[in-house]
């Protein structure tokens, strides 16, 4: 059935996507013959203000928190505020395919996007259908 209906994990699993807080935080999620690639939008945030871990067994959650907007004095008047001018906090939790290598997780910052590359295990995992043998009499 996997290779007739490649989509099956979006429809017949768990959420993909468990949590999503609407930031700004836009995600890519591409997929190599050798991993998993996700690209995240975190502008002007350092690596010191991101957190990429593994939860729950195969669960990759990003957080990251920026510093607060600087508020003009009393006397200013903002006419817009598209960009924001709370902390720019954001949090995804992304469930991770089962043919992943955890350990060999890599993720690096540069120019606003956070890249974190989730290499695929090429090792066959046992077929988790198990066939009950049907008889007669038990």
């Amino acid at each position: 059935m996997a290779d007739f209906f490649p989509f099956r994990r979006f429809f017949l699993s768990p959420p993909v996507f468990r949590e999503w807080s609407g930031s700004s935080a836009l995600m890519d999620w591409l997929e190599s013959p050798n991993a998993h690639i996700f690209k995240i939008n975190v502008p002007g945030l350092s690596r010191e203000n991101i957190k990429v871990q593994i939860e729950d067994g195969n669960v990759m959650r990003i957080t990251g928190e920026g510093s607060k907007e600087e508020q003009n004095g009393k006397d200013t008047v903002w006419h817009v505020a598209e960009r924001g001018t709370g902390k720019g906090e954001f949090s995804r939790e992304i469930e991770l395919p089962e043919n992943v290598k955890l350990d060999q997780i890599k993720a690096h910052v540069e120019n606003g996007v956070l890249t974190v590359v989730v290499p695929k295990d090429a090792s066959p995992k046992p077929n988790k259908v198990r066939n009950i043998n049907i008889t007669s009499k038990l």
